[in-house]
């Protein structure tokens, strides 16, 4: 029996390793597929009298936008055996699209990164398909989802590194950094592949994982519709807070003093951090207690950013500080519901759908207001310090996040023991594995 036992978790370890290690580098590389244009500044460079850079940004998240609504079908629906094709496919045509940005003139070549965009929109969905619904997927997850947070700054240390070091042109330097990304993305594109199916006491753990078609997906979001409006909803200010930090980080700070490295010392820090975080929630066999204190956790991280936010001057922080803490808060939120949440709201509701369904539409949502809220400065022309703004948009983010999450916790709650109540509903939750 002990024999038995430390086979299984030696198992485990394995998986992890692999799994973990496959969908940490595939994330990764996708962002040296789409971030590295964000370290260049464009100065003096203007589109249809809009800033250039600006331009730039709307015009791919306006391609990202595209991809996630089209996403929620893909994804929802897409089946085992045509998710490697998709990958490659998908990654072929996001490094042609930096090609073109650095062929074609400025400021015109801003439609190479719509194409770019709606290449890589639907990725995050594919990869985590890989990883969903096994009974270690709180730490695949945490793997994956911590690549968000550490590949944006090296993304950006390396278009800066290109441009300062290198002297390569800050148009070319996306199809540069791209090139060396694509044959190592389709690498772990083809490591994701050769992964185990769950297995049997997987599906008891975490529920087998389906395909969800259209009718599935109405009848899904009806039956929760309360709960998923509140998380929807925050989740939309959360991201655009995000795209704002990931995108005009080089703005908002001054940089010309600090190392070309700086983003990626301070998102290193905060990935450590959030994955040790995630990583304890493998511990929960109960999918109620962990989607509670998931909640938990997301509302501090909102609390803690409104304070900073509303209370900076007299905090009298370092930027470098006031970076770390506004870093750690958002992304602790934010990936929450990228990672583990959704997961471990389908296992305990029962739900017979999977996690691409969630993570596109609210990616969806998410990136509509980013557009929305980019596309409207520009067009009021409305000038402002972009610390200022990230500072205040922080704050209301954080204060609003925090009620609406409290809201949705209630209701997670409510449900469930309702649900407790029904045993021959749907959603029964077995008592072997969801225990209060």
């Amino acid at each position: 029996m002990k024999q038995t036992t430390n086979q299984k978790h030696l198992s485990d370890a394995l998986l992890i390793l692999w799994a973990g290690g496959a969908a940490l580098l595939s994330y990764s590389l996708v962002y040296a597929l789409r971030k590295p244009y964000t370290a260049a500044s464009f100065e003096g460079l203007t589109f249809m009298g809009s800033d250039y850079k600006v331009a730039v940004t709307t015009i791919q998240i306006l391609g990202y936008v595209i991809a996630k609504f089209f996403g929620i079908k893909i994804i929802s629906e897409l089946k085992k055996e045509n998710r490697f094709r998709f990958f490659v496919g998908s990654a072929i045509l996001a490094e042609l699209a930096l090609v073109g940005f650095g062929l074609l003139e400025a400021p015109y070549n801003v439609a190479a990164m719509f194409v770019n965009g709606l290449s890589l929109g639907c990725m995050w969905g594919v990869i985590f398909s890989f990883i969903e619904g096994r009974k270690v997927t709180d730490i695949l997850a945490s793997l994956l989802g911590v690549s968000m947070v550490f590949s944006s700054g090296v993304a950006k240390s390396f278009g800066l590194f290109a441009m300062n070091e290198m002297q390569i042109d800050q148009f070319w330097m996306p199809a540069v950094i791209g090139g060396f990304a694509l044959p190592l993305l389709v690498f772990m594109g083809y490591m994701l592949k050769r992964l185990p199916q769950p297995t049997a006491e997987d599906i008891a753990l975490r529920n087998e994982r389906v395909v969800l078609d259209g009718k599935g997906r109405v009848a899904l979001f009806r039956k929760y519709a309360p709960i998923l409006t509140l998380l929807f909803i925050g989740n939309f200010m959360l991201l655009v807070l995000r795209d704002i930090k990931e995108d005009f980080l080089v703005n908002i700070l001054d940089m010309s003093n600090q190392s070309s490295w700086l983003f990626a010392r301070i998102d290193t820090i905060v990935t450590l951090i959030i994955l040790g975080i995630f990583a304890l929630f493998a511990f929960f066999r109960s999918n109620i207690r962990a989607l509670l204190w998931l909640m938990t956790l997301v509302i501090a991280g909102c609390l803690t950013m409104t304070y900073v936010s509303f209370h900076y001057e007299t905090l009298n922080l370092k930027p470098v500080t006031w970076l770390f803490i506004q870093s750690l808060s958002l992304y602790i939120a934010y990936l929450t519901f990228q990672t583990i949440f959704f997961d471990r709201f389908i296992a305990c509701f029962r739900i017979k759908g999977n996690v691409g369904f969630f993570i596109a539409l609210i990616d969806f949502i998410g990136y509509l207001g980013t557009v929305t809220l980019l596309s409207t400065k520009e067009f009021l022309n409305i000038e402002l310090e972009w610390f200022a703004l990230f500072n205040h948009i922080a704050g209301f983010v954080g204060a609003t996040c925090s009620i609406l999450f409290i809201v949705a916790s209630i209701l997670i709650h409510r449900k469930y023991m309702q649900g407790l109540k029904l045993k021959n509903t749907d959603f029964y939750i077995n008592p072997q594995y969801n225990t209060i």
